[in-house]
């Protein structure tokens, strides 16, 4: 059984109930652990940018067509692949990445694309399925001090199954200090070191209740804890490290903060870091977002590809931009773009992609495959397979019942591997 079931007390769950009993800190956050180790990619950087984004006004240009809408289409340092205008920094790092072009959805609703997207899974009733960041929780070793699986602004897909210890780690504000891994500021060291102490007399009192695994697993997770509060890992948190001009190049806003964070946590051992990215339900007026998003997306994530390439990372990082599904070729009167699953695309990077790569393709107006369909739940087994997870994995539930972490019939894109 995987450790992120049977280790009962983790540090997570340590930290709330040492904060809620003792300091008054409301944590619920999760970090994680996970016996297995894999071979290819090491990290994950998923950026999910939820409300659906339009694969023709970015990965998917239709140059001449009517769907066209406002962007041109740009060359990039790969002959032959071409991508949205909104994109010039990107262009430049695109020997580095892989572009998907034939993503059959299944799925036009948010809350069930969004589910499918970041679990494989078509929502069920009477089952809950992890979202990938979980899954890598569960099947690979930790690596250092801080959470294996950490969320920035904003919420990812559930642990479902797996249990609240694959739960992420939340990170509200890019930059910001988290209060919640030190003692507070009207409690000195010397003091949250007493009532450390007082809650160890009051676990060994209860040795008896618990039995001698539970206690165990209790002082390993607060010396784990602990251990945490104390890193010198944390500092990868503080992004006023870095340099000014670094900061200006992958964007002072949120978006910008967000992926230098995502690159300086993978430097300190985090296995899945996923950034998160609204306002893509763009039903009206959506060049004007697109502009919006890709002046704060572009130099973001082309820095970051810049940054793990120069130093070594890139090949041990699988980078991923995803939404839950296209728009609508059509542009409808109020001049935005509506749903479209059928056909999406997807950009990916690093991790044993082999750059430049160009998988799929859509029909001349970007409304069905045409090339190469790439099932959704194929996305899963391809992250799965570069982090060198099987494929066909069984956990048992906490009711004893098996459940696949990878639908059946998921087959990774071997064509993105080199």
């Amino acid at each position: 059984m995987s450790a992120c079931q049977d280790y009962q007390f983790t540090r997570r769950r340590m930290l709330q109930m040492f904060s809620a009993s003792m300091l008054g800190m409301p944590i619920s956050r999760l970090i994680a652990e996970a016996p297995r180790t894999g071979a290819g990619a090491e990290h994950v950087i998923l950026f999910w940018n939820s409300g659906g984004m339009s694969h023709l006004d970015t990965w998917d240009p239709k140059p001449g067509r009517a769907v066209q809408g406002e962007f041109a289409p740009i060359k990039t340092s790969v002959p032959d692949i071409e991508i949205s205008e909104i994109f010039p920094n990107l262009a430049k790092q695109m020997h580095h990445a892989a572009l998907i072009r034939s993503i059959a959805g299944t799925n036009g609703d948010h809350g069930r694309a969004q589910y499918e997207l970041q679990t494989g899974f078509n929502q069920a009733p009477n089952v809950m399925h992890p979202g990938m960041g979980s899954i890598v929780v569960h099947e690979r070793e930790p690596l250092g001090d801080l959470p294996a699986f950490i969320s920035i602004s904003g919420q990812p897909a559930r642990s479902g199954f797996l249990g609240q210890q694959c739960e992420a780690y939340y990170v509200g504000r890019p930059g910001d200090k988290d209060p919640y891994l030190s003692f507070p500021e009207d409690i000195h060291h010397a003091r949250g070191e007493k009532r450390l102490e007082i809650l160890r007399r009051m676990n060994a009192r209860a040795a008896g209740r618990l039995g001698a695994e539970k206690l165990s697993a209790s002082d390993t997770a607060l010396k784990d804890a602990l251990a945490l509060m104390e890193s010198p890992a944390l500092k990868a948190f503080e992004l006023d490290e870095e340099k000014p001009q670094t900061i200006e190049r992958y964007g002072n806003t949120e978006f910008g903060r967000g992926a230098l964070l995502a690159r300086r946590l993978v430097e300190k051992g985090v296995r899945f870091v996923q950034v998160n990215r609204g306002g893509f339900d763009n039903h009206g007026n959506i060049f004007e977002a697109m502009r919006n998003h890709g002046s704060v997306m572009d130099p973001a994530i082309a820095s970051l590809v810049s940054d793990l390439a120069a130093n070594g990372l890139l090949a041990k990082t699988l980078v991923v931009v995803l939404s839950e599904f296209g728009r609508t070729p059509r542009i409808n009167d109020n001049g935005g773009r509506d749903h479209w699953a059928r056909c999406f695309g997807s950009f990916m990077a690093g991790g044993g992609i082999k750059g430049g790569s160009l998988v799929g393709a859509s029909d001349p107006d970007g409304m069905d495959p045409a090339e190469r369909p790439v099932k959704v739940h194929d996305l899963h087994a391809t992250i799965c397979h570069a982090l060198g997870i099987d494929l066909d994995r069984e956990v048992l539930t906490s009711q004893g019942r098996p459940m696949r972490l990878v639908r059946e019939g998921a087959a990774p894109i071997r064509e993105l591997f080199g």
